[in-house]
């Protein structure tokens, strides 16, 4: 049970910290943070939470992720269900939190709320083959990331900040595209809120993460198996 805590509050900060300096921070008049510092909230709250939670869960804060370390030998199948229940509803109450703060806000209107989309609600107006490429590639990349930090022979004490710089590239490269997922429970839980297209959508960010993260367990499973 303490993992599965450990998880709803990792992930609950990981949607308030990246989602949250997107909705409230980073178009704010003349000061506003803009896609790079979003791109880093994202990365420090992976960060900061490797740190924290580390120890407790291992800090998936993320079904994908979880999928992903399951499929590369790392995690297992019996713990799947409850950690993505738990990362998803983390995900939810931190989008719920969010809204609370955002619609305090004099004429605050929902908008896109940072959910994640393709078509005309891309950021950029990528298409759906576009965002799917870029969300299969960019998780798949994300979890041999984490593989790699996390194997038995890599540098202790770094895996933390190898992840969280790499999930800030990512979103560097793919903020355009889809607003990045990378990840099943943030775009779960900005969609409830959003309703109407982002529900719609909804399906390509959980296949494309997982499908992504399935290829990266397969394929570092190959390059470096962990030994007994």
């Amino acid at each position: 049970m303490k993992k599965l805590v450990a998880e709803f509050i990792g992930t609950l900060w990981l949607v308030l910290g990246g989602c949250g300096s997107a909705v409230l921070a980073a178009g704010f008049p003349e000061l506003g943070i803009g896609f790079v510092a979003v791109a880093l909230a994202f990365g420090l709250t992976v960060v900061t939470m490797a740190y924290a939670i580390g120890h407790i869960s291992g800090c998936h804060l993320n079904p994908a992720v979880s999928i992903g370390l399951w499929m590369g030998g790392r995690f297992e199948g019996k713990e799947l269900v409850p950690y993505i229940i738990a990362q998803v509803l983390g995900g939810i109450a931190g989008a719920g939190i969010l809204f609370t703060i955002a619609s305090g806000l004099p004429g605050f209107e929902l908008g896109g709320f940072a959910a994640n989309g393709y078509g005309e609600h891309s950021p950029g107006g990528y298409s759906l083959l576009a965002a799917m490429v870029s969300e299969v590639v960019m998780t798949f990349i994300f979890l041999f990331v984490i593989l790699g930090a996390t194997h038995s022979k890599a540098p202790k004490y770094l895996a933390g900040l190898a992840i969280g710089l790499c999930l800030t590239l990512i979103h560097l490269i793919s903020i355009p595209v889809t607003n990045t997922s990378v990840n099943p429970a943030r775009s779960t839980s900005q969609a409830l809120f959003v309703g109407d297209w982002a529900l719609d959508q909804l399906w390509l960010f959980w296949v494309a993460p997982i499908v992504g993260a399935l290829l990266a367990g397969v394929v570092y499973k190959y390059l470096s198996p962990e030994k007994d």
